[in-house]
C-alpha cells in the first residue's frame, strides 16, 4: 500500500502580486486543505514589488511553505544572493539548478532562468554547465527511477508534439527551450511545471519508455501555468496529490495512462556530434610524413609464440596512423597485441613507461567501440595497473575524443605523493582553463553517459576517481599531458609539449623492448 499522498499547489508567474497569490492560497487552504507545499514557476518578482517589504519584515505572513525559482533578468537578480536562501518566513529560493528532497521524500528537480548559449550562463541564465550538472548524475546512475517533480522557468521546446495544440499559439515549435526539453527527457519527472509563457496548457501524459522495446516506466505530465491575476483568467494555480515515487510499488508507479503519448523530445543539439575532420597525430605518427592510402587489414606483427587468429577489423577510409594493419603504423613501438586491441609505446612520451591502448581496427572513441573492444581495453587496463602497482606506482588513463580519428587511451604511471595529488591538480588546471570537469560515479560506464559522436575528455585516476568534460567548442589539445606535467604530479613542465620529447628510432626500439620485458608476466595476451 502506498504512503499517504501529499497535497501540492503549483502556480505560474507571481510577478510581484504577492498578496493576490497568498490570499488565494489561504482561501484554498481553508476550503480544500491543508496543502503541504506551494511551488512557484516563472517570475516571482515583477516590475512593482512594493508588497514584498511587508512579507520580508513579517508584517504579512506567507500561509504555506513556498519554493521559488531564480531570476530571468538582471533586475530580479539583486533579490537572490545564494542557493537555498530563505527570502522570508515560508519562502525559499531553491537555487539555479539542483534537486531538493522534501522531508516526506518528495524529490523536486529545478532549473532557474533562461537558456544561454554560453557554458557558464549568468545570474539570470543557465548554461550548459548547469544542465550537465543536473543531468550527469542521473545518466550515470543505473538504478535511477526519475524524480517526482521538475520545475523550470521556461517551457520545454516542442512539448506539444503528439499532443493537443496549444490554445492561442500558432507555431508552438517556436515556444520554449531545447535545453529544458533535454533536461526533462533525461530526468523523467512525473510532473513538470513551467511558466513565463502566459499560457495554461495541460498536456496529455507522455511515456518515458519505448513501447515493446523497453520495460514500462512512469509517465510525465507537463503543465504550463499562466501568470497570477491575468486578465484573461487563464489558470495560474494547479492542485494535485502525489505520493513520493520512492514510497510506491513499481507496478503502481509505472501504470500507463490511457491517453498517454510518445515522448515529444528528441535528443537535443547538446548531445549531437560535432563534425571533426582533422587528424591528431600526437604521440604516435609516421616519421616519413608520407600519406599512403589505407590498405586492407592484415596484421603482420608477430609477438613470438602462437597468436589467436585475427578476425577482420573495421578499416579507416583513408590513412590512419593507429590502425595496426595500416602502412602508416610504426610497428617497432608495439608492445602487446590482443584480439581486439594492442598496446604501444607513446611517441614523445612523458616517461619511459608512457604507453597507449588502441583498438586494432578503426574505432574513433571508447563509446563508439563495440563491446568486445571495450572489454579488451578493460583487460589491458587491469594488467597495466597490476604491473605498475608492483613497482609502487598508480596509473592515470585519459582519452580525448576531440580532433582524433582513432581511439587512443593514454597510460601514464605516477608514483609517491602524486597519487594523492593528481585529482586536485586536474581540478585546479580545469578551473584555470575554464573547463567544466565533472566527477562521475566510480562504478559508472562511460558509454551510458556519453552518446556516440559527442566530443569529450575522460580520465581515470589511481584512486578510482573518474573525471569527464563534454567538449562543446575549443579545448586545449594537450590538457591531459599538461596536467600531469604540473609540479604536484610529475613536475616536468619542460615535457608538456610532446615535440620536445622526440628520440631516435633506435632509442624507441630499445625502450619498447624494455617495456615488453617488464610487462610480459602481466600480459593476458600471452597466457
Amino acid at each position: 500500500m502506498s504512503a499517504k499522498p501529499l497535497k501540492v499547489l503549483a502556480c505560474g508567474d507571481v510577478e510581484g502580486r504577492f498578496s493576490q497569490i497568498f490570499n488565494r492560497v489561504s482561501a484554498i487552504q481553508k476550503k480544500s486543505g491543508p496543502f503541504d507545499l506551494l511551488l512557484c514557476v516563472g517570475d516571482f518578482f515583477g516590475d512593482n514589488d512594493t508588497e514584498w517589504k511587508d512579507y520580508k519584515s513579517g508584517k504579512l505572513k506567507v500561509p504555506i511553505a513556498t519554493l521559488i525559482l531564480g531570476a530571468t533578468n538582471d533586475r530580479q537578480a539583486s533579490y537572490y544572493t545564494e542557493d537555498g536562501q530563505e527570502m522570508c518566513e515560508n519562502v525559499t529560493y531553491l537555487g539555479k539548478k539542483g534537486t531538493y528532497t522534501e522531508s516526506s521524500g518528495l524529490q523536486i528537480a529545478y532549473l532557474s532562468g533562461l537558456e544561454s548559449s554560453s557554458e557558464e550562463g549568468d545570474n539570470s541564465h543557465f548554461g550548459r554547465k548547469d544542465t550537465t550538472g543536473l543531468t550527469l548524475p542521473v545518466i550515470a546512475d543505473t538504478k535511477y527511477k526519475g524524480v517526482d517533480i521538475l520545475i523550470t522557468s521556461q517551457w520545454p521546446k516542442n512539448v506539444q508534439k503528439y499532443a493537443s495544440a496549444i490554445e492561442g499559439i500558432e507555431d508552438g515549435d517556436q515556444l520554449g527551450s531545447e535545453a529544458v526539453a533535454e533536461v526533462a527527457r533525461l530526468l523523467q519527472p512525473r510532473y513538470h511545471f513551467a511558466g513565463l509563457s502566459g499560457i495554461f496548457y495541460e498536456r496529455q501524459p507522455y511515456r518515458n519508455h519505448k513501447v515493446i522495446a523497453e520495460s514500462s516506466r512512469h509517465a510525465t505530465r507537463f503543465i504550463g501555468l499562466a501568470k497570477v491575476g491575468n486578465k484573461q483568467k487563464k489558470k495560474f494555480l494547479y492542485a494535485f496529490n502525489v505520493v513520493p515515487l520512492n514510497k510506491m510499488e513499481s507496478a503502481e508507479l509505472n501504470k500507463t495512462p490511457q491517453d498517454s503519448t510518445e515522448c515529444p523530445f528528441p535528443m537535443s543539439r547538446f548531445w549531437s556530434s560535432n563534425q571533426i575532420d582533422d587528424t591528431d597525430t600526437q604521440f604516435f605518427y609516421n616519421m616519413s610524413g608520407k600519406n599512403k592510402q589505407g590498405s586492407k587489414h592484415k596484421s603482420d606483427f608477430k609477438d613470438g609464440g602462437d597468436r589467436k587468429k585475427q578476425k577482420k577489423q573495421p578499416q579507416a577510409t583513408g590513412p590512419c596512423w593507429f590502425c595496426l594493419g595500416s602502412p602508416e603504423v610504426e610497428k617497432h613501438l608495439v608492445v602487446s597485441v590482443g584480439t581486439e586491441c594492442y598496446v604501444a609505446l607513446a611517441k614523445g612520451g612523458l616517461v619511459p613507461e608512457h604507453v597507449l591502448i588502441l583498438p586494432i581496427g578503426h574505432h574513433q572513441s571508447t563509446v563508439s567501440s563495440p563491446q568486445d573492444v571495450r572489454d579488451e581495453i578493460d583487460q589491458y587496463k587491469s594488467c597495466l595497473k597490476k604491473c605498475f602497482k608492483d613497482q609502487g606506482k598508480g596509473v592515470v588513463f585519459f582519452e580525448r575524443n576531440f580532433r582524433t580519428q582513432h581511439l587512443q587511451i593514454q597510460v601514464v604511471p605516477i608514483g609517491g605523493s602524486a597519487i594523492q595529488e593528481v585529482k586536485d591538480t586536474f581540478m585546479e588546471c580545469a578551473e584555470s582553463e575554464s573547463i567544466s570537469l565533472d566527477e562521475i560515479p566510480k562504478h559508472s560506464d562511460l558509454k551510458q553517459i556519453i552518446p556516440v559522436g559527442v566530443p569529450y575528455f575522460y580520465a581515470e585516476l589511481p584512486l578510482g576517481d573518474k573525471l569527464l568534460h563534454r567538449i562543446s567548442k575549443n579545448f586545449p589539445l594537450q590538457f591531459g599531458r599538461e596536467v600531469l606535467c604540473e609540479s604536484g604530479v610529475l613536475n616536468m613542465p619542460e615535457r608538456a609539449d610532446w615535440k620536445n620529447c622526440k628520440i631516435s628510432k633506435e632509442d624507441e626500439t630499445t625502450m619498447t623492448a624494455d617495456f615488453k620485458a617488464m610487462f610480459k608476466p602481466y600480459d593476458f595476451s600471452l597466457l
